[in-house]
């Protein structure tokens, strides 16, 4: 099978995911060499060169399915939420960068009713999903054009640590 991947790949899906190590995206999916595009970043957040993975995926390699998957006890997810309870100072610039890229999601959840760490951790877990899903689908207009033209689906999706189950949840009709 490597042999004939030398000539070339040709993944059915883009998975955008958390690099967690609890979260392999091939084994989760029970899939093999070439058949999916993994790009994996903490709290599966949205930057100029993730787009730009997703854009080779779909537009080189014909991928017409992407998916970006959060997972349950999301760290980066976990000390955005911990950032806007008790501000620090201990975050380092890098890291600071990815919680603010998640803090949006997580501000959009603290509606001022009262939740607990879990519940407020878990539902800005997908809030940041979905929001990565829309900046992939408003971000770029390539993928736009291949969404209004080409059948390229951008779906949300999230991994339960507990279980092994994914649920996909946004964009999915």
């Amino acid at each position: 099978q490597r042999a004939q991947l030398m000539l070339g790949q040709s993944p059915f899906a883009v998975i955008l995911g958390c690099s967690d190590s609890r979260v392999p995206v091939e084994i989760i999916f029970d899939q093999g060499l070439g058949e999916l595009f993994v790009i994996r970043v903490a709290g599966n957040v949205i930057g100029p060169a993730l787009i730009g993975s997703v854009e080779y995926a779909a537009a080189h390699l014909g991928s017409r399915l992407v998916a970006v998957m959060g997972h349950s006890q999301c760290g980066a997810v976990t000390a955005a939420v911990e950032e806007l309870q008790k501000p620090t100072s201990d975050l380092t610039p890098s890291i600071k960068s990815i919680v603010d890229r998640i803090r949006p999601s997580v501000e959009e959840v603290m509606d001022g009713e009262l939740k607990t760490r879990d519940a407020l951790v878990n539902e800005s877990i997908r809030a940041n999903v979905r929001a990565s899903a829309e900046k992939l689908r408003q971000g770029s207009p390539l993928l736009q054009e291949m969404i209004d033209q080409d059948g390229l689906r951008i779906i949300g999706a999230n991994y339960s640590l507990s279980n092994g189950i994914v649920e996909f949840f946004d964009g999915v009709p």
